[in-house]
C-alpha cells in the first residue's frame, strides 16, 4: 500500500462565523494540500470535528473533498466507535465513492481488554470493502492497543493494513515495526515523534501539523524516508515549536488559528471545543511569520 507511505494529514472541518460548514475554505485547504506535496487526506476524524458534525454535514464534508480532490490523492474515511455493531453497519451502509482506506480507531471509554480489541477489529475487517488502517490513541480512548495484538491483527487480516500509532511511545512503535509483517504500515499519529518512527521503519505520518505547513513537513518525511537524516532534522527543529503550539490549548483550536493567520480558513470550532486565546493565536501569528 504505498499510496499510505509519506504524509497524510487529519483535515479539519473550517466553519463560518455560524458555525455552518464552509465549504469553499474546505475547498481551498484540499488545494493547499494537493499543491504542497501531501500523499493523503483522512476524512471526518477527531481533527474534522466529527463528533459534533451531523450526519447531513459528515456527508457534505466527504462529497465536498472527493470532488475537489478530483482523485488526485488518496483518501481515507475515519469510521470507528465503541459499539462494534454500528460500526460494522456504518461500514456497510457508508457511501465510500472516492475512498481508499477506512481509518478506524480502538473503541474508547468502554475501555476494552485486548481481546475484546481483537474480536472488534475483527468485526470491522470482516465488514470492510476497503483497506483498513487501525488507530491507537490511548490518550483519547482509555485503552492501548499492545504490540501483541496489533501483530495479531496484521497477521491474521489481510485487509488491515497499517495502524495510526498514537500512544506516544517510541518503544512501544518500534515494538509494532518489529512484530508486524514487513509490509503492514505503522503510520505515525504524533508529530514529534514522525522522524524518530520512519527512521526505525515507520511509514510516515497522519499529521496534524502538516495541514499547515504542508511542504516542509512533507519534505522532511520524505528526507527520513531516504535516509538523509540530518536534513530531514534540520526540518524537525524547525517545525519542533509549532507542533507544541498548536497542541497547548486542544486540536483542532491550534491548527485552526494556522489557517486564519495563512488566509485560508476562520478559526472558528464547535462548542465543546472554544477557539484559541488571544495570547495563543499571537504565539501562532509569530510563528507563521517566522517560517514563511
Amino acid at each position: 500500500m504505498k499510496k499510505f507511505v509519506g504524509t497524510g494529514v487529519a483535515l479539519i472541518t473550517p466553519f463560518k462565523e455560524d458555525r455552518s460548514v464552509d465549504v469553499e475554505a474546505l475547498k481551498e485547504l484540499v488545494r493547499f494540500q494537493k499543491q504542497n506535496g501531501i500523499n493523503y487526506i483522512v476524512v471526518l476524524g477527531t481533527t474534522g470535528e466529527y463528533a459534533t458534525l451531523t450526519k447531513e454535514e459528515r456527508e457534505l464534508v466527504k462529497q465536498t473533498i472527493v470532488e475537489e480532490n478530483n482523485a488526485e490523492l488518496s483518501l481515507v474515511l475515519g469510521i470507528g466507535g465503541n459499539n462494534t455493531q454500528a460500526v460494522c453497519e456504518q461500514i456497510k451502509t457508508e457511501n465510500l465513492e472516492g475512498f481508499d482506506a477506512i481509518l478506524s480507531v480502538s473503541p474508547y471509554y468502554v475501555k476494552p481488554t485486548q481481546e475484546g480489541i481483537y474480536q472488534h477489529f475483527k468485526k470491522v475487517s470482516q465488514a470492510a470493502t476497503l483497506p483498513v488502517i487501525l488507530y491507537n490513541v490511548p490518550g483519547r480512548t482509555s485503552s492501548n492497543m499492545s504490540p501483541a495484538t496489533v501483530a495479531r491483527l496484521a497477521n491474521d487480516f489481510e485487509n488491515i493494513i497499517g495502524i495510526k500509532e498514537a500512544a506516544g511511545n517510541m518503544v512501544q512503535a518500534m515494538e509494532m515495526i518489529s512484530q508486524t509483517p514487513k509490509d503492514f504500515l505503522v503510520i505515525s499519529g504524533d508529530d514529534m515523534l514522525t522522524l524518530p518512527m520512519v527512521l526505525a521503519g515507520g511509514a510516515g505520518v497522519i499529521s496534524v501539523i502538516a495541514e499547515g505547513f504542508p511542504k516542509q513537513f512533507s519534505e522532511m518525511v520524505q528526507l527520513g524516508l531516504s535516509r538523509e537524516v540530518d536534513e530531514a532534522y534540520k526540518i524537525h527543529y524547525q517545525i519542533a515549536p509549532a507542533i507544541d503550539l498548536i497542541f497547548e490549548e486542544g486540536n483542532p483550536a491550534g491548527i485552526k488559528a494556522v489557517f486564519k493567520k495563512l488566509g485560508l480558513a476562520e478559526d472558528y470550532v464547535r462548542l465543546p471545543l472554544v477557539e484559541a486565546t488571544e495570547n495563543l493565536s499571537a504565539k501562532i501569528s509569530a510563528f507563521v511569520d517566522k517560517i514563511k
